[in-house]
């Protein structure tokens, strides 16, 4: 007979087969959780590295919005972490590449050193940064060029400007968010020479009272139309211009025209989801090939959502002006300036 062991809580009688039948199926059980961290060894695994939270409302969100577009179309099993320090970003993308991801993604300029010395190791999983200008034979940029359409809003931003004073809060000084504000700037210019612009950056993309108190600082100064490149931070930017009904303002990455509806004319919207999809399918037919994979006007991956409430405030001298802007840089004719990446 088998001894019976007694347990010190409740004084019952344990069966040591019991015990060992449980424990095997716990330990299997967790075994089974490990493994399913990668899911299905035979499907397609994307994951996405962000560089703030996904409910930011513009940048980071769409994003989010790829991945799981990539997972409904593709049947892709899919992965978000947030790291927001150099060294996250280079410990996020080792880890999805040991875990054997095909496919992972950077979003943004910043993720670009970190993805090349991890590419190096992993070579069978591809790389993407959605900014720069790095190229591996497994690693590659998405380049959003968002300058044509803060370009037409620079345009009409100067174009009603009572003061001839623009503004534009941006994070964190990147070239692709500073390309963008260049871009706008151009814009502004091409309509009306004097305009001035002033930026302001608040260092990172999540606070949101200091965006605040920056874009308040801008419309104290007179600057009566602003852009923002925040990210999460531009919550505060909304909030501020809110509190002026003079002041106009744009969003950006995504239509944001509802966050401040009375103030917002319109948004340079990205369909960033549509890009990380057209990516992806390459990536996951095995087509995919390095290179700079650049979206614009023409693609519709970049666009102008206006703010049809809004639209008596813009001259319809100016209405034409926008529609022959748009034709000239879909077609070429017109080259938006921008930063060299």
């Amino acid at each position: 007979m088998r001894p019976v062991k007694v347990s010190e809580a409740t004084g019952r009688r344990i069966n040591p087969a019991l015990v060992l039948g449980v424990s095997l199926a716990l330990a299997a059980g967790a075994f089974g959780c490990r493994s399913e961290d990668r899911g299905a060894p035979d499907a397609f695994h994307v994951a996405l590295l962000t560089p703030g939270s996904i409910r930011d409302g513009g940048w980071n969100q769409g994003a989010y919005e790829g991945l799981t577009g990539i997972r409904d179309e593709l049947g892709a099993e899919i992965a978000h972490q947030e790291t927001r320090t150099p060294q996250e970003f280079e410990a996020g993308f080792r880890d999805f590449a040991a875990r054997g991801f095909d496919l992972v993604f950077g979003h943004g300029f910043e993720f670009q050193d970190a993805a090349a010395r991890v590419a190096e190791e992993y070579p069978d999983t591809v790389f993407i940064t959605t900014s720069g200008s790095t190229i591996r034979p497994n690693l590659a940029p998405i380049v959003f060029e968002l300058e044509q359409a803060t370009y037409v809003l620079g345009y009409v931003g100067a174009s009603i400007s009572r003061t001839g004073r623009i503004g534009a809060l941006g994070g964190v000084r990147i070239p692709s968010v500073a390309s963008t504000f260049g871009a706008f700037e151009a814009g502004a210019k091409a309509a009306q020479p004097d305009a001035n612009l002033t930026i302001a950056y608040i260092g990172n993309w999540t606070d949101v009272a200091a965006a605040g108190e920056a874009t308040r600082a801008m419309m104290a100064e007179g600057v009566d139309v602003l852009i923002h490149n925040a990210n999460e931070a531009a919550h505060g930017f909304f909030r501020a211009v809110d509190e002026d009904s003079e002041v106009l303002a744009f969003g950006t990455n995504k239509n944001q025209n509802d966050l401040a509806p009375s103030s917002v004319l319109a948004s340079a919207v990205l369909d960033i989801p549509q890009a990380l999809l057209l990516v992806a399918r390459e990536v996951n037919s095995r087509s995919f090939r390095p290179r700079s994979i650049r979206f614009g006007l023409r693609d519709r991956v970049v666009a102008i959502a206006w703010n049809e409430s809004l639209r008596a405030r813009v001259p319809e001298s100016v209405w034409d002006r926008v529609a022959s802007l748009v034709r000239e840089i879909e077609s070429g004719a017109l080259e938006v300036p921008r930063e060299g990446f």
